[in-house]
């Protein structure tokens, strides 16, 4: 049996700060890294199998959170495992540590995450992102692109859900992938690029287009239940996760402050909603959000304070039910009928 290791302390003393791929020159826009390892659930090499397949994963990682939220929507907890990463993170990237919603690495038995990535590719000197999709039998990455990961997740593991919900049907791809598109760039993407951005006309510009879409978004979902209507899909997954973090973090931390949150009556209804569904409750810990931001980041928060506020309720009452002829909440209760 292996023994199981942790990381030793979080010492920004030693090691600096993770994230010096976000320091681009004056002028230049942020831009995300790439994201190497992009093998595909259900290929010759990598068979949808159940019990075969680990997420590593953070709670404050948006990109990450994505995965859990699916996950648990398509009731693949039993088919597919998950560990949580300690949300603060030195130079040296994510890790495993004992603590609060987190813990040791039982499955791959590694301290830091890039020893998963050493392990996929000897020497690899990229960026150490999750989520990661582990392959437990060849002891390899199969993918750290995160868009990837949650479409594999809905569709190439059917045979273990035991929820019956589709995220990304077949009739509505198109109309799902133009909305992902948008709000990747101006809002889920773009709520860094204002924060990470190197000058005043590349934060303008950041700025003015994640508040041009949120405020379509008002706008759209003043007649809509959800952003396609009375059915929860992939897209209402990837815009939630940003809009879960926005007041909390975004708005100060990143100086995305021409609005809160909360001022926009429909998309603030919209987050309480989903909110209220256990994949969204279960998989969403704010302490391990705002710790991870405030602390993390040195290079926009020097003495790493975190903030008491805003208070902010996420069980307050919503009407949200005026906009659906029937109960969309069911098609995330539904169990799945049949094999």
């Amino acid at each position: 049996m292996k023994t199981v290791t942790t990381a030793t302390p979080v010492d920004f003393d030693t090691f600096g700060d993770y994230g010096s791929y976000m320091t681009k020159p004056r002028g230049e826009a942020f831009e995300r890294p790439a994201y190497p390892f992009r093998e595909r659930i259900g290929s010759q090499r990598f068979p949808a199998e159940s019990g075969r397949y680990h997420i590593y994963a953070s709670y404050a990682c948006p990109w990450a959170h994505r995965s859990l939220i699916v996950r648990k929507l398509k009731g693949l907890e039993d088919a597919v495992s998950v560990g949580i990463v300690d949300p603060i993170r030195d130079g040296r990237g994510w890790a495993f540590r004992e603590g609060e919603g987190h813990g040791p690495d039982t499955v791959g038995h590694f301290a830091l995450l890039r020893e998963a990535y050493e392990a996929s590719e000897p020497g690899y000197d990229g960026h150490i992102s999750v989520p990661v999709l582990w392959d437990t039998h060849t002891r390899r990455i199969v993918s750290n692109n995160f868009p990837d990961i949650t479409i594999d997740l809905n569709e190439c593991f059917n045979a273990w859900a035991t929820k019956a919900i589709d995220l990304y049907p077949e009739s509505m791809r198109s109309e799902i992938d133009d909305l992902n598109r948008r709000i990747y760039a101006t809002v889920n993407n773009g709520v860094y690029r204002c924060g990470f951005a190197p000058s005043q006309e590349a934060y303008d510009n950041a700025v003015a287009a994640l508040f041009t879409t949120l405020d379509d978004l008002e706008e759209r979902l003043s007649t809509r239940r959800y952003l396609l209507g009375d059915r929860i899909t992939e897209a209402d997954v990837r815009l939630w996760v940003t809009l879960a973090r926005f007041d909390i973090v975004y708005a100060t931390h990143f100086k995305t402050n021409v609005r809160r949150l909360v001022d926009y009556p429909n998309l603030w209804g919209y987050t309480r909603d989903l909110y209220s569904l256990p994949a969204f409750r279960e998989t969403t810990d704010f302490d391990h959000i705002k710790r991870h931001y405030y602390v993390t980041h040195g290079a926009l928060n020097p003495k790493r304070i975190v903030p008491a506020g805003p208070v902010t309720d996420f069980d307050a009452p919503h009407d949200r039910a005026r906009l659906s002829e029937h109960d969309p909440h069911a098609q995330v209760i539904s169990p799945r009928q049949g094999g």
